[in-house]
């Protein structure tokens, strides 16, 4: 009898890398989005030095640019971890 070794299993399939253009359009949205959180930040601050609180009416619209900045964050943090991360998932 002949020591007939089986066929190595095949390894798992490795994610689809995400490809550089829409990594360059992730990070260019975020940097959009991140001009209404810098609107908000200005805005805001000019707000409470003046006044030493943040008016009423500029209020929702203060909070609505630093969530959409928060956003902008998370997608630049995405698109770059993103493609940094996928290597690393692909090592046994």
């Amino acid at each position: 009898m002949s020591n007939i070794e089986p066929p190595p299993a095949p390894s798992p399939a490795a994610p689809p890398q995400r490809s550089g253009c829409l990594t360059a359009i992730m990070v260019i949205f975020g940097v959009i989005m991140l001009l209404p959180g810098l609107c908000a930040l200005l805005f805001g601050g000019a707000s409470v030095v003046d006044g030493g609180r943040i008016d009423s009416d500029i209020a929702p619209l203060v909070f609505l640019g630093l969530v959409v900045g928060i956003g902008g964050v998370a997608l630049i943090w995405v698109a770059i971890r993103g493609r940094k991360a996928s290597p690393a998932r692909n090592r046994p």
